[in-house]
């Protein structure tokens, strides 16, 4: 199953290729670094589970102006660079019940890895914002004031909280995941512009 067919360098020259923001480029490091954490914790295979998490969203510089196609674009794109279906559908899983992708509304995450993707995603959203209103500072930040930031339904409004509660049916305690999503971002810091 873990397989890849492209080492992370060329992963991230690939999504280099495309028109991406610096914010989108920031969002694949975080969503892959939590996810390495994950497989880490839930010991599993780290490249694996992180290249799932940087390349998640392939396809977003190509269809942020039409969501109908995200997730959609990006079956062709990983084909193209020799991913197996299991992956492609890994990566789609994370749109799955997202009303504007018709195609994949009404389909249901069904295993750890996709929940621990779109849970990681969604997550770093959050994080990524309470780091700037706390002047980009990630190196103390703690599990405490995080949990604050995620019950306040006006903070990060687009980060749907749904979705990072899935973090439990994987077993982890959504408490647990926090300290381990502050920690991934920690390491990454510098390469997205937090201190």
């Amino acid at each position: 199953m873990n397989n890849l067919p492209i080492t992370r360098e060329e992963a991230i020259n690939f999504l280099k290729s495309m028109p991406q923001l610096p914010s989108d480029m920031n969002h694949y490091l975080e969503t892959e670094a939590i996810m390495r954490g994950l497989a880490e914790k839930f010991d599993e295979n780290t490249d694996y589970w992180g290249m799932l998490g940087l390349l998640h969203d392939v396809d977003w510089a190509l269809t942020k102006s039409d969501w109908s196609k995200h997730g959609i674009k990006a079956v062709e794109l990983l084909k193209e660079k020799g991913f197996d279906d299991e992956f492609i559908t890994n990566v789609q899983s994370h749109g799955y019940g997202v009303d504007e992708i018709p195609i994949l509304k009404d389909k249901k995450r069904n295993s750890k890895i996709q929940h621990s993707l779109a849970a990681a995603e969604t997550m770093t959203g959050i994080i990524y914002a309470y780091a700037l209103m706390r002047g980009k500072k990630i190196s103390d930040m703690e599990v405490k004031g995080l949990k604050k930031k995620f019950k306040d339904k006006s903070f990060a409004t687009n980060c749907n909280r749904e979705v990072i509660n899935e973090i439990e049916i994987t077993g982890l305690p959504r408490n647990e995941f926090f300290a381990l999503s502050i920690e991934a971002i920690k390491k990454i810091k510098n390469q997205i512009g937090l201190e």
